[in-house]
């Protein structure tokens, strides 16, 4: 079942179109997130399904009815604000309990429904406490507790974990992608954060400058990118500028590199991820399978779980290679190498307009 439909919406801010017809369909149960720079539109989009903004043109639908004409309180929609927006005067429980004095659920419910809510947010007996006697994490979980208890149609989180330290973020991203799996709920996150993206949504939108760039599965996105906007918003490439011949990409500062699949047209970009990059030393057995290129280590940076390269190849060009740290001896700066990278793992691109 379609829980949320945008057909060709728009947004204009005087001269500025901050959406641009974007139209996207969001099912039963799904988690959604519209990802894209500061800017491109997210957020808007955001206020526009929440009922805070009005479309200049297109329509939205919640559970098949237009929702064009209806105030936010009438959306049946559960929203958590980036600076969860708690009352500072109330406790957890009042806190919760707001909404659906505001809805008009009978009170004799409120017990039986906060306790529900705080359970499935891991925070049972925090009942008494006051905001200011919570954790970032925890005001997080009783903000979502907040939203959820009131039974919407749709949950809309606003750049839910940006507040918090980063140890402390990615530690909450598994526990929220649990609550709202959970829960059942249908979900549309609002982030910047590709990893928090990833992590947390069954389907992504990629945003820019008011437009959709790019929807799919994180692995579709990662592996596939329609752009090289997509491509670098969404992980890190090494560019290669130049044109194909006969299933070999010539770049313009000299290198063939076999690439494999069927790239569009004649005037390409090729994108390598840093991670698909293997480096070997020059006296390892050469996979005959791969491109092969010789190369010294330019720089090294030692980050733990990984080892990052740039390495300056014969060429002159200089490249970034990401090695897992499995506890091998790895390559210093100053040492020759040899960099091998697989043809189904090359980024063929056509150039954006």
């Amino acid at each position: 079942m379609t829980v949320l439909e945008l057909s060709t919406v728009s947004k204009r801010f005087g001269q500025e179109l901050a959406v641009d017809n974007v139209s996207f369909q969001v099912e039963q149960g799904r988690i959604v997130s519209l990802l894209g720079p500061s800017g491109c539109g997210k957020t808007t989009t955001l206020r526009l399904v929440a009922g805070f903004e009005v479309p200049d043109g297109g329509d939205i639908r919640i559970r098949g009815e237009s929702v064009q004409k209806q105030r936010p309180y009438e959306r049946n929609i559960g929203l958590v604000f980036q600076d969860y927006a708690l009352f500072p005067h109330m406790t957890v429980e009042a806190n919760i309990a707001f909404g659906m004095r505001e809805r008009g659920v009978p009170a004799s419910e409120f017990p039986a429904r906060i306790r529900a809510a705080l359970d499935l947010v891991k925070m049972p007996g925090y009942e008494k406490r006051s905001p200011n006697q919570l954790s970032g994490g925890q005001q997080q979980r009783v903000a979502l507790a907040r939203a959820l208890v009131t039974k919407p149609s749709l949950l809309l989180l606003d750049e839910p974990l940006s507040n918090l330290d980063a140890k402390l973020r990615e530690s909450l991203r598994g526990e929220l992608r649990q609550i709202l799996t959970s829960a059942g709920i249908t979900t549309i996150i609002v982030t910047h954060d590709q990893s928090e993206a990833m992590s947390l949504a069954d389907h992504i939108i990629v945003m820019s400058k008011g437009r959709i760039m790019q929807r799919g599965s994180a692995e579709e996105i990662y592996s596939a990118p329609a752009s090289r906007f997509v491509a670098d918003f969404i992980g890190q490439s090494n560019w290669f500028s130049g044109r194909l011949d006969d299933g070999r990409f010539l770049t313009q500062d000299g290198l063939s590199v076999i690439v494999g699949g069927t790239p569009p047209g004649d005037a390409v970009e090729l994108g390598i991820r840093p991670e698909r990059i293997v480096v070997r030393t020059k006296e390892a057995i050469a996979d005959v399978s791969v491109n092969s290129f010789h190369g010294v280590i330019d720089k090294t940076e030692y980050l733990g779980s990984t080892i990052h390269h740039w390495v300056r190849l014969g060429n002159g060009r200089r490249i970034h290679a990401v090695v897992q740290n499995d506890g091998q001896c790895f390559a210093r700066d100053g040492d020759s190498v040899r960099v091998e990278i697989r043809p189904e793992d090359c980024l063929v691109l056509a150039p954006e307009a």
